[in-house]
């Protein structure tokens, strides 16, 4: 089972093409085996939210907000760390913040 805030090495398909690659991805929450998660990257330059190796990253990364997914949880290899309740609160607020418009 896998919670909000779990960071996973899962294999994702791009969008732009038919290539499936693992990488990391934070999950938002997982039901009946779709986990919707949101990709991270290493490429600083992208917007989202910071994720530093004292976070338990590799590498400095960027949790990506404008890119969210579903997957199979066949798909996650396994659970590289979980985010810290501070940094858990951080993408919710961004979260929040960017579906606000809906509550309208």
């Amino acid at each position: 089972m896998l919670n909000a805030g779990d960071v996973v090495l899962a294999k994702i398909q791009f969008t732009d093409t038919f290539e499936i690659k693992t990488r990391p991805a934070l999950v938002l929450f997982e039901e009946f085996g779709n986990v919707v998660v949101a990709g991270i990257t290493s490429n600083l330059k992208m917007d989202g939210i910071a994720l530093t190796t004292s976070d338990g990253a590799v590498k400095d990364s960027v949790i990506k907000l404008n890119y969210i997914f579903t997957i199979s949880n066949a798909m996650v290899s396994k659970v590289l760390f979980r985010l810290s309740p501070e940094k858990k609160r951080a993408v919710f607020e961004e979260l929040t913040k960017r579906l606000g418009s809906l509550n309208a």
